[in-house]
């Protein structure tokens, strides 16, 4: 399986960013990390591997991108509001950045994003901020209350990066064009949190299917098992 590394610069966060890229040709798809999770963690969790048959057969293009989360929300050695405006800078690198390369390298109009846990937060919130951006939306794992890192502290950064209190008000018809699955497992303590995000999607009338699978809990080898399954959902 074909693999590169690339280490750009980021205008909007002011530093260096690193990708992992696997594949030569395919639908594109980032994959963000877990809770302060790196670059090469979709490697080395052997991720990448489980879709390794979709990769070589030019299906997709796996492109696992860095977090800043020790910048964000789990710097705790920085105030709430610091935080969440490092998200803001993380997010426009996101769109201005890294869709305009992605979108022009792959000769596509969209991508599609997919995370395990807090991976999945990334690009459940990516999705529904940049519905424009984003054709194919899979969360494993996933939890999507981002308050809880934020010590009380709320403002509009916080809200519009809050996909359970930013989405019931979002209108987009891009919604409706969206493939989107919630991953959980029967034994995943954020098996909550993907039942709500299902109920309010389900409350918007915006399609998605959600995927439990049985005696699984919160970890890899659930998540290996549903990303190869999710990626052959791309057409």
């Amino acid at each position: 399986m074909h693999e590169q590394h690339h280490r750009f610069y980021s205008h909007h966060l002011g530093q260096d960013i690193d990708l992992l890229v696997f594949g030569t040709w395919g639908y594109p798809v980032v994959i963000f990390p877990t809770s302060g999770g790196r670059y090469y963690e979709a490697r080395d969790f052997n991720l990448v591997e489980a879709a390794r048959p979709l990769v070589e057969a030019g299906r997709v293009k796996l492109y696992c991108i860095d977090s800043i989360d020790r910048y964000s929300w789990y710097a705790k050695h920085l105030e709430p509001a610091v935080r969440v405006q490092n998200h803001v800078f993380y997010d426009r690198f996101l769109s201005e950045e890294l869709v305009p390369m992605l979108r022009q390298e792959c000769h596509v109009d969209k991508i599609g994003v997919a995370g395990c846990s807090f991976g999945g937060y990334h690009a459940l919130n990516f999705a529904f901020r940049h519905p424009d951006q984003v054709a194919h939306l899979f969360t494993m794992g996933a939890a999507f209350d981002i308050r809880q890192f934020l010590d009380g502290y709320h403002d509009d950064n916080v809200y519009y990066n809050n996909p359970p209190e930013f989405l019931p008000g979002a209108h987009s018809e891009h919604f409706q064009w969206m493939n989107i699955i919630l991953g959980t497992a029967e034994y995943d303590f954020c098996k909550h949190s993907t039942d709500q995000m299902a109920g309010l999607l389900s409350q918007k009338g915006i399609p998605y299917r959600i995927d439990v699978k049985p005696f699984g809990d919160h970890d890899w080898p659930v998540w290996r098992e549903m990303f190869p399954q999710y990626l052959s959902t791309i057409s």
